[in-house]
């Protein structure tokens, strides 16, 4: 299968490393309007062994090269414009998250995937880590029993440096509960398997990038918050995020409580940890599960291995002609989710959403 990637920062190379690692993926090409992000991209692929074309403007790209599937991983408040133009191409499409910046993008590009017959898949992820995978198995498997309480946190460093520093911005990102946060949102609704129906959270930009300066502005990304979401069938879900916790021993926590057990979770650990209410205050009747990652899916991206598991799947779906896992709807609920929470931390006030039907 002939594979191109728009976009060739750190995401973009991320998916070049990870596509080595996969028989019968070929990346015949690389699109990014930035000269030094292309030089980059080159180098690389010259590392990996990987015989690429690159190309300035990825229309260009799209009429020069036969393929079978485009990865985009362009600065976000691109992809809208992006994902159109490939769409008249054809190609399966593998779009990074989030899947657009505003709702009415999201709401337009979720009904054009609609009638859009190769694959389309949202880059989610972090459902794709091995002890994250390992966690909802089992929590899908009944292990907690009926589920009351989900938490989730991540406690982590600032957001990267970009080109151009675009993802200072909310204009450019989404902001941060879109950008960074449509992760957790995805995870909720998977892990739940229910929608939401309410949300308040509140937020504040704090620490980070105070001091910075873009032509005399100054970033307004938010860099900590908690968001509390009511879900239809009763359970209740809390994300608390904090991008100035660098030192924090594990970047993320995740435990759902149901009426019969606590199941949890830590990254970079890797431990999944099932806690019974019949546990013992000494642990006895705790288990421990240690879950690995190949060492060369580790050392090919910053997401504990979960990009190449991921494109693994979306490989798979394309040969074979399977359904994406992470669809488009997906893509448009964890855009509204983050949104809704922007909204409250702006407001001071809860947000109720609808996701009882189809965009």
């Amino acid at each position: 299968m002939r594979y191109a990637i728009i976009g060739s920062g750190m995401m973009g190379q991320e998916h070049m490393r990870n596509l080595a690692l996969l028989p019968n993926a070929e990346l015949v090409a690389i699109a990014d309007s930035d000269a030094g992000m292309r030089d980059k991209a080159a180098a690389l692929a010259a590392q990996l062994g990987q015989a690429i074309t690159v190309f300035e403007d990825g229309e260009a790209m799209l009429q020069a090269e036969m393929l079978d599937a485009v990865i985009i991983a362009a600065p976000n408040h691109t992809h809208y414009d992006i994902v159109t133009k490939v769409m008249a191409y054809g190609p399966a499409i593998l779009l990074e998250k989030p899947m657009c910046t505003v709702a009415e993008d999201a709401i337009a590009l979720e009904q054009q995937v609609r009638g859009y017959a190769p694959l389309f898949w949202v880059g989610m992820e972090y459902r794709y880590m091995p002890p994250v995978a390992r966690f909802i198995e089992r929590t899908h498997q009944g292990h907690v029993g009926a589920a009351k309480m989900l938490m989730i946190r991540e406690h982590r460093f600032p957001f990267l440096e970009k080109v151009g520093d675009w993802n200072r911005f909310n204009r450019n990102s989404g902001g941060t509960f879109v950008e960074k946060c449509c992760h957790f949102f995805d995870l909720m609704r998977t892990i739940l398997r229910d929608e939401p129906v309410r949300i308040f959270a509140s937020g504040g930009q704090d620490v980070n990038h105070l001091d910075e300066r873009y032509d005399g502005e100054t970033p307004d990304i938010l860099d900590n918050g908690f968001v509390l979401i009511d879900f239809a069938g009763g359970a209740r879900a809390v994300l608390d995020l904090c991008m100035f916790a660098e030192g924090a021993e594990q970047q993320e926590d995740i435990s759902l409580i149901g009426d019969m057990a606590k199941l949890e979770v830590q990254i970079p650990s890797a431990k999944v940890t099932y806690s019974p209410r019949s546990c013992k205050a000494d642990g006895t009747g705790r288990a421990v599960e240690q879950i690995d990652t190949p060492a060369d899916a580790l050392a090919a991206g910053d997401h504990h291995g979960a990009t190449y598991f991921q494109l693994r799947a979306f490989h798979d779906a394309l040969v074979n002609g399977g359904a994406a896992v992470v669809d488009a709807l997906d893509g448009l609920r964890a855009v509204q989710m983050g949104l809704a929470a922007q909204e409250s931390i702006a407001t001071g006030l809860p947000v109720t959403l609808n996701f009882a039907e189809k965009a």
